[in-house]
């Protein structure tokens, strides 16, 4: 049910501004990217086809099903199956691909668009896509906001050097990313190879999501 008057109260004040500015933010890297769609990497068939490697889908199945249950009794009103299933497809799906472009702006090897359409797709993912959710569903915007992005933007990351992991034969457990010809797959793909350092991320994510649901 829809609460009256919660816009007008001091702690929603000022979110029409926000909202405004996200908004525009979203239409102007959705722009930019259909402008140039080659230069980025998540419009190219190989992106999609390295999040297909078996392992991957796995542990994605498993963590989109685990949050998308359980959400409704974590205790949190702002958590259902809804946003649980939609905050986890897009955790899969632009994850990796942000965190290699952040990787190669580290390096001065992403355009300056592709950091900006990339950070975007970050702060939608784990903040705008939860706080548009919760405004349609209440009426007002979620007080959880800020901790949200806090706590989703751990769990992305995690998630996104996660499902860059590799074993290059040579050189051991690498990213992804910080090879050539990223994003094609890997030629010695094997689960059990990285199955450490998969833990090492995989450990700090399901932390925060339990901190952040209990």
């Amino acid at each position: 049910m829809k609460q009256k008057g919660a816009l007008d109260s001091p702690a929603m004040a000022g979110f029409g501004l926000y909202i405004a500015f996200w908004v525009t933010a979203c239409v102007v890297a959705l722009a930019l990217f259909l402008a140039r769609r080659e230069r980025h990497v998540i419009s190219r068939r190989e992106y999609w086809q390295f999040l297909t490697e078996p392992w991957k889908v796995a542990t994605f199945v498993a963590g989109a099903a685990l949050i998308t249950l359980i959400a409704p009794y974590t205790g949190d009103p702002t958590w259902d199956h809804y946003d649980g299933f939609f905050m986890s497809v897009f955790c899969y799906t632009t994850a990796p691909w942000v965190v290699g472009v952040l990787y190669r702006a580290s390096r001065r090897e992403a355009k300056v668009d592709e950091i900006y359409v990339a950070v975007c797709a970050w702060l939608f993912s784990v903040s705008w896509s939860y706080d548009i959710y919760q405004l349609w569903r209440f009426g007002y915007y979620p007080i959880t906001w800020l901790s949200n992005l806090f706590a989703s933007s751990i769990i992305y990351l995690c998630a996104g050097l996660f499902w860059n992991l590799e074993h290059v034969p040579g050189r051991g457990v690498i990213f992804s990313f910080m090879r050539a010809g990223w994003p094609s797959r890997s030629s010695a793909s094997s689960f059990w190879r990285i199955a450490l350092w998969a833990a090492v991320f995989a450990i700090p994510a399901v932390g925060a999501i339990l901190v952040f649901m209990l």
